[in-house]
């Protein structure tokens, strides 16, 4: 009997099909997109190079991917439809046309997380792990689920008939719930119990195996205690998706106090879709449909588990052996030359950091010199993400309390961090911090941070760009690059960003920073232009570029226009591409491909050959805040900053880029009608960029490039074809 890796292998293979090609279709649909992307994260749950319980880990993040999905992308469709706006996608599709086919994409996606569920269950089982279902257990396991759920969970559920006096309970955004129909004698009831978000999702039952039971099966197992005298008919377990999106309105004359309202509204959102238990009956779904006011939701039957975004919780089982081997960033050798002094490093030359082979430390270790530095007399950074446990948070407010000028740009529209945002805004406020909210209708999404400090020659500034966020969390599994520089121009450049933030003070004369809504596009024009030219005059010219998302039409059309004229384009686009490679005549010179591993593709890196076949010292290399879509290019503060000095230029060109262009072990080519291929290496010339870069996580630029490295001496370099 095939598994369902085997059952699934040409599915995940060629994921889905993005839109129905017509002769002049140039784009793939973007909500199509995503969701091939995130096929392939699913793929990953049945890689069996990938230990047991981080396939486990895959499927959660596959799900939770999807929930997120519907809370924003499928929700904001959901709103046009409802308000009757009707208007064509760049590709030609109507609102309702995207919604028919982002549903039944979604449920095929549904259906494959199930399949690889069921395979992961029976491979949990033969490792001693169990998730246990309504099966009978051992005397001694029984007797101690019926203890805990008397003593620990039966005191936290609330039963509620449905009933007219009665009326149906508010459920939230992700809200697990059961509903069962009872009879006693002649009576007939309906009754409602919601899963508290309180209570762990999965309880582990004592024992060397790690036996585990889901919570709304413990439920179901104990309806003769909850329910007494009573016979259950029928029941099931549903889940719903709320519409969790926030639009900032024009007149908001506070943003603090629109976003406290606005984030109690959300947890009242419009319920878009409505997940059921196999053979849910007709009776009880129109009930819930009903009760939630979600006749308008897309119904998913599933085929067994819902919410499969919890299964992360079994990954915190102690199996080491079960899990990748475990990594240790490494603190960076140029601050560790200089005893940890930051500034002496970066005084001395421009440092390039690679997250998460290099710690993020050194970012926080920054900014705690600038608060402790006497010298220091000016902080300024930029926060738009920084997790709930944040140490740069703490040396701000630490720099305040000491008396230093501190300025921080906090962003209230950083989706779903907007709360713990304005709990951090608080805190710096009382501490002294000058704090800024940005612009009402544009979020502020550069990450940079700058430090004035004290010399014997005046003030110096010291600025540190991320392609991240300033968060330490996510900086263990997100691939980043954090650049620090003394560079004076630089310095007032941001200098300019940070005063058009806080005051409106539009910049000009910029001479090394370029920044959206204003500049962006038209110089990236200007820049693929410029490829053009150079190939047209039949001189090298060739771009790459690694982003997590390309949608916008007028870049698109401009890389269509360098393919046609004969530049080599080469893309390593993690998730949502909406160009069509390949294409005879329209795209025949770009190639993409995505990249999904053990860490998250994050960083944004751009090289332009310049005149040269890349990589090479001439080529024009970009770091950035920013995707190419029309929300970074139009509606976000982001930069994009040219790198000049020599060492980082070729860290970032010759190592970086180069390793995403050759990385075959993790990689799919995006094809021309939306499959995804996965890539095969030849024995011999396998490269797998996370091991790679694990292995030697310091870009201190003193050895060879990976194109003339000795460190892989079989691999041809040529694209990870």
């Amino acid at each position: 009997m095939e598994s369902a890796s085997e059952a699934l292998a040409p599915e995940l293979s060629a994921p889905t099909t993005l839109a129905a090609p017509q002769p002049d279709a140039r784009y793939f649909n973007r909500e199509l997109s995503w969701l091939a992307f995130n096929r392939l994260v699913l793929e990953e749950a049945c890689n069996p190079k990938h230990p047991l319980l981080e396939r486990v880990r895959f499927l959660s993040i596959s799900a939770n991917n999807l929930d997120e999905f519907f809370m924003v992308r499928v929700a904001g469709l959901k709103a046009h439809q409802a308000l009757g706006v009707e208007e064509f996608s760049p590709e030609g599709m109507t609102v309702a046309q995207q919604l028919t086919a982002i549903s039944a994409e979604a449920d095929r996606l549904v259906t494959s997380q199930h399949e690889v569920w069921a395979e992961l269950q029976a491979l949990l089982d033969k490792a001693n792990m169990r998730v246990v279902g309504m099966e009978p257990l051992d005397p001694e396991a029984e007797a101690w689920l019926d203890l805990h759920f008397r003593e620990q969970i039966f005191p936290v559920l609330t039963p509620q008939a449905i009933d007219p006096a009665h009326p149906f309970p508010f459920i939230p955004n992700k809200g697990l719930s059961l509903i069962f129909e009872l009879k006693n004698g002649r009576n007939t009831v309906r009754e409602l119990i919601m899963a508290p978000a309180t209570l762990p999702r999965f309880i582990r039952i004592p024992g060397d195996t790690g036996r585990y039971i889901a919570l709304e099966t413990l439920i179901s197992r104990k309806t003769d205690y909850l329910f007494p005298k009573y016979q259950v008919l029928r029941g099931g377990a549903f889940r719903i998706i709320r519409d969790s999106d926030i639009e900032v309105e024009e007149e908001a004359e506070d943003l603090v106090r629109f976003f406290r309202t606005a984030i109690k509204r959300r947890r009242r959102g419009r319920v878009v879709r409505l997940e059921l238990e196999p053979n849910m009956p007709e009776g009880l779904v129109g009930m819930v449909q009903e009760g939630l006011d979600a006749k308008t939701a897309i119904i998913s039957d599933t085929r067994g588990f819902l919410g499969m975004n919890d299964l992360s919780q079994l990954v915190d089982e102690d199996r080491p052996d079960l899990k990748f081997v475990p990594f240790n960033p490494r603190f960076p050798e140029r601050i560790r030359e200089h005893a940890g002094d930051c500034f002496a490093a970066i005084k001395e030359k421009d440092i390039l950091v690679h997250h998460p082979y290099e710690s993020f430390e050194v970012v926080v270790a920054f900014i705690q010199q600038a608060a402790a530095d006497p010298d220091v007399v000016a902080i300024k950074q930029t926060l738009y993400r920084a997790g709930k446990q944040s140490a740069i948070i703490r040396a701000l407010i630490d720099a305040a309390e000491a008396g230093k000028s501190v300025t921080a740009v906090v962003e209230l529209k950083a989706r779903f961090d907007e709360e713990q945002n304005l709990v951090w805004a608080n805190a710096l406020e009382r501490a002294g911090v000058q704090v800024i909210y940005g612009f009402i209708d544009w979020k502020t999404h550069a990450k940079v941070s700058m430090v004035v400090r004290r010399e014997e020659k005046g003030f110096r500034t010291y600025c540190h760009f991320g392609t991240g966020n300033y968060h330490p969390l996510t900086a263990l599994i997100y691939t980043d690059v954090s650049y620090f520089t003394a560079n004076a121009q630089i310095g007032r450049d941001v200098a300019k960003l940070f005063n058009y933030i806080t005051g409106y003070l539009e910049p000009r004369n910029l001479k090394q920073l370029v920044i959206s809504p204003t500049q962006m596009r038209p110089e990236l024009i200007k820049l693929i232009d410029a490829e053009i030219a150079a190939a047209k005059a039949r001189k090298p010219s060739g771009i790459w570029a690694k982003l997590n998302s390309l949608v916008d039409p007028a870049i698109i059309d401009k890389l269509y226009e360098a393919s046609k004229a004969g530049v080599s384009i080469d893309l390593v686009i993690r998730g949502i591409c909406c160009l069509r490679p390949g294409v005879a005549g329209l795209s025949d010179n770009i190639y993409v491909k995505s990249i999904v591993g053990r860490f998250l593709e994050h960083a944004r890196l751009w090289c332009f050959a310049n005149g040269n076949e890349l990589p090479n010292a001439e080529a024009k290399v970009y770091i950035s805040s920013a995707d190419w879509m029309p929300r970074n290019f139009d509606r976000r503060i982001e930069y994009m900053l040219p790198i000049g000095n020599p060492t980082v230029h070729a860290q970032l060109l010759d190592q970086v880029m180069v390793a995403n262009l050759i990385d075959n072990e993790q990689s799919w080519r995006l094809n021309s009608d939306g499959t995804y291929s996965r890539l095969h290496p030849k024995a011999g010339h396998e490269f797998n960029l996370h091991d790679y870069f694990m292995s030697n996580p310091s870009l201190s630029g003193r050895g060879q490039s990976l194109k003339k490295g000795r460190r892989v001496p079989k691999l041809r370099f040529q694209r990870g074809r």
